[in-house]
């Protein structure tokens, strides 16, 4: 048996925190997906899900080199497969009394290096061509769900290249814990996360009430302004079901966002962070829009700005609009420590992001919504730093200071 990262009751307490994060009731069934580096986790999210009382919970073992054996090795008619119990599953799970819990846990770099790059967006369209029904309710408000991080010998030796793989795990442990307001200097339980969850959402109420018509974002290398319809709602930390229940979607989070005009961003942005997806970490990205369309991108390594650019151009229609416009100050706890955490789900809570692809149907208070980028994809990027500046600017020309040397000023 390996070594436990967290003390059991702390490791309790990150997964109760987890299964009270998807608003969980008795009768539930519950789907926890993860990869076999994230099993311990997994299972305690298992454990807690039953203590709350779940009817049945489901594990489902995602292994990233399963998808490189598929476009290595498999025949066309292999890439993009999508089996008949798996949209049973997607199908279920949109209703209301069924969730899901996505471990992430980086274990496999590089693991798709060497596949053609056909290969990976034809797969990457294929599956989204399947999939769209359930990858729109759940960006639309329509599922319960959460996703959260488990630390790996991988991931440890990137943050914390000076420990040993044993160390830095335990260490990222202890980093995951206090950025979730789950230390015991925090409150009982998961009371500190969730009293975080509600301030935050509360200053998304606040800026939805200020209703700029315009955001410009300035900070090295960024300037970029950004179109917002009228009705324009912003999030942050809990959103409502259409069923009524109150989940918190990531864990951490520290963004209050929205989803800009598809067609409304003008400017340029330069990547604060490297970006680690599906393997790789891609440094130096940046890029221009004009009339709402990325016209520009391009990376430290040509190879990288190809892959990327494989994953958005999946969707030739609308993968290189903007779906999301997210704003973080200095105050974040995981930005506070200035280290690059080389994960997505903590980097983008350290800094403002963007992202590429689907918007969110909640941050609309109309329907039809107006403006909203539809798309099977959504990548994040994060362009943030210490002195950003944000500036909404209303309807009547009002210019309204929202971050301020790298503050909230609202």
């Amino acid at each position: 048996m390996t070594e436990s990262i967290l003390e059991p009751a702390q490791l309790e307490r990150y997964a109760d925190a987890i299964t009270r994060s998807i608003a969980l009731k008795r009768g539930d069934t519950i789907v926890v997906r993860g990869s076999p580096a994230a099993r311990e986790l997994v299972l305690a999210c298992a454990a807690s899900a039953y203590r709350g009382g779940a009817h049945v919970v489901d594990i489902v073992v995602f292994d990233p080199l399963l998808m490189r054996a598929r476009l290595e090795h498999g025949e066309d008619g292999a890439v993009g497969a999508v089996t008949p119990w798996h949209k049973t599953r997607l199908r279920e799970l949109m209703k209301p009394d069924a969730a899901e819990i996505f471990i992430h846990a980086e274990s496999d770099p590089g693991f798709l290096d060497g596949i053609p790059q056909k290969r990976i967006t034809a797969d990457y369209a294929r599956v989204a061509a399947q999939t769209r029904t359930y990858r729109r309710a759940s960006l639309d408000g329509r599922v319960r769900w959460t996703i959260a991080d488990w630390p790996t010998d991988h991931w440890a030796k990137q943050v914390y290249p000076k420990l040993s793989a044993a160390a830095g795990k335990r260490k990222l442990a202890q980093d995951l814990l206090w950025f979730c307001r789950l230390t015991d200097e925090d409150g009982p339980g998961s009371s500190g996360w969730m009293g975080h969850c509600r301030a935050v959402a509360r200053r998304g109420q606040k800026l939805t009430r200020l209703a700029p018509a315009r955001v410009r974002l300035r900070g090295p290398g960024t300037d970029l302004e950004a179109r917002l319809v009228p009705g324009t709602r912003w999030l942050g930390a809990l959103e409502k079901t259409e069923a009524g229940a109150t989940i918190a979607t990531n864990i951490p989070s520290e963004e209050t966002f929205t989803s800009p005009d598809a067609n409304g961003t003008e400017g340029t942005f330069t990547c604060t962070f490297p970006l680690s997806f599906q393997g790789r970490v891609i440094e130096g990205l940046r890029g221009e829009f004009r009339n709402g369309r990325l016209v520009r991108l391009d990376a430290k390594r040509e190879s990288d700005r190809d892959f990327v650019a494989s994953y958005i151009d999946s969707d030739p229609k609308n993968g290189r609009r903007l779906g999301e416009l997210a704003l973080v100050d200095a105050t974040s706890r995981i930005g506070q420590t200035g280290r690059i955490y080389y994960d997505t789900l903590l980097d983008e809570n350290a800094a403002a992001h963007i992202a590429f692809g689907s918007g969110f149907g909640a941050t609309r208070s109309e329907k039809p919504a107006r403006g909203l980028n539809k798309s099977p994809v959504h990548l994040d990027v994060m362009v943030g730093s210490p002195d950003f500046e944000v500036t909404g600017v209303t309807a009547k020309g009002k210019r309204l200071p929202v971050i301020a040397d790298g503050l909230w000023a609202i």
